[in-house]
């Protein structure tokens, strides 16, 4: 989108060099609008919401260090303005520090894999049981629709596109947490799925996995639809449900 590029550039305060390496990436226009939102370049909002815009993109995989000049030049900001970003980071669980690269994108072990899944899980089920309560019609309408658009894609493109069906399955969750109608649950579950991101994403290059989710997303929608606040809870719960060894396997992938 060269020309939505060229539009949103100045909107967004990012410097030169920002804009460049924006405009050349291929999540450019993602990595733009994430950005358009922060405070004028030069302040840690920009590098909080850069990094973070890669992680969704997944372009800042889970052990990958962090540049600190790259984002001093790129976000236009002082070093005490990365560190400060990088605290924040760290605060929300995104970014660890390890003692040979310095600060890198959270890389969790199995077992803080499990214990961040665990209550991931919960946020999402407590997400279904209350959109079940407060859903609209207009969200009804786009949860059909991504449920669908899921079901399509699993069909045709099984685990070939991976990438794809986690977009879609993003849209799934998000649309459910838009109807729970609770801000602060749902920028719960944004931070803590960022810290699964990845894991995500590689769960769907396996055989079988997208059509799975897409047959749970139906069976979710319905109860929801169906005003059945502790069926779709239990439900979303289940959905969650990762066998140790799939996890084992999930980590090794990424090492």
């Amino acid at each position: 989108m060269p020309d939505d590029l060229t539009r949103l550039a100045p909107l967004c305060a990012l410097s030169t060099k920002c804009y460049r390496l924006a405009h050349s990436h291929a999540n450019g226009y993602e990595l733009i609008e994430a950005m358009q939102g922060s405070n004028m370049a030069g302040e840690p909002d920009a590098v909080v919401d850069y990094i973070i815009a890669q992680i969704d993109a997944g372009d800042a995989l889970p052990g990958r260090a962090i540049d600190e000049k790259e984002m001093m030049q790129v976000c236009g900001v002082s070093q005490t303005q990365v560190h400060d970003a990088l605290i924040r980071l760290e605060a929300d669980g995104l970014v660890q520090r390890d003692p040979r690269k310095g600060a890198v994108i959270f890389q969790p072990t199995v077992a803080e894999f499990l214990t961040i899944l665990e209550v991931h899980a919960n946020l999402e089920s407590f997400a279904a049981g209350l959109a079940a309560q407060r859903i609209t019609d207009t969200l009804k309408a786009e949860l059909l629709s991504v449920v669908g658009a899921c079901g399509t894609h699993a069909a045709e493109y099984g685990n070939t596109d991976p990438a794809g069906y986690y977009q879609l399955n993003t849209r799934f969750h998000e649309t459910i947490a838009q109807a729970a109608r609770n801000d602060l649950l749902m920028q719960m579950i944004k931070t803590n799925a960022r810290k699964l991101t990845a894991y995500y994403r590689m769960r769907y290059r396996h055989p079988g996995a997208s059509q799975s989710s897409a047959k749970d997303h139906v069976a979710i929608a319905d109860l929801i639809i169906g005003s059945k606040p502790e069926a779709a809870a239990a439900a979303m719960q289940e959905h969650f449900n990762y066998d140790r060894e799939t996890v084992m396997d999930l980590i090794a992938s990424a090492d």
